[in-house]
């Protein structure tokens, strides 16, 4: 799991009959200082995210799957499984 910030939304007219009725968020992974870490992902919304939240991530496909009810056949790579109130590190952590 990561930590995202959920900076869109995506829609998509034409996608897999499998998507059908799940919302499509567009999310930044962040490394654990808030910046961010590598390329935004498309990811599916189990809950209830909207854009400027914190979130957890999934990037396993069954994980993903399972998180939406959607498995075993559905393509999904990604997935929003949490949104995350806040964070504490212990001191030492970030070097």
């Amino acid at each position: 799991m990561l930590i995202a910030r959920v900076i869109g939304e995506a829609v998509a007219t034409r996608k897999h009959p499998s998507h059908e009725g799940l919302k499509l968020l567009l999310v930044q992974p962040l490394n654990l200082d808030g910046s961010d870490r590598g390329d935004a992902v498309v990811a599916v919304d189990s809950a209830g995210a909207g854009v400027g939240d914190r979130v957890l991530l999934t990037m396993e496909g069954f994980c993903a799957m399972s998180s939406v009810e959607r498995w075993p056949s559905t393509p999904i790579d990604s997935a929003v499984i949490g949104v995350v109130d806040s964070v504490e590190l212990l001191p030492g952590t970030l070097r």
